[in-house]
């Protein structure tokens, strides 16, 4: 899960809003294993990458069209980030109930 939450944010912040060149692989989000030291390290980059990227962005940039029609109709970027903001509280509600799973259980 936090594979797929960092693909996402690296994805649709970092390579199409702040043209990062980051290029996305989001079956291997799911399916690669990995390591805690790695994903700690990533989590890190890409909490670096979405500050630096909202904050040098010109705030008339979040009224323009997202470039990118992820969901078959256009949005404005500033609808879509609180958008990846809902997917993003998804997730991590999903990690904290596995978490609780394995802690007291």
């Amino acid at each position: 899960m936090c594979l797929h939450i960092l693909g996402n944010l690296n994805n649709y912040v970092g390579a199409i809003l702040g043209k990062t060149g980051y290029v996305r692989n989001r079956s291997a989000e799911f399916s690669e294993k990995t390591t805690k030291e790695h994903l700690l390290k990533c989590l890190d980059e890409t909490t670096e990458m979405v500050k630096e990227t909202i904050s040098n962005v010109d705030a008339d940039v979040f009224d323009q069209i997202y470039s990118e029609n992820v969901f078959g109709y256009e949005m404005k970027i500033d609808y879509f980030l609180i958008h990846l903001v809902g997917h993003l509280n998804y997730h991590l509600g999903q990690i904290n109930y596995h978490r609780r799973i394995l802690c007291y259980n």
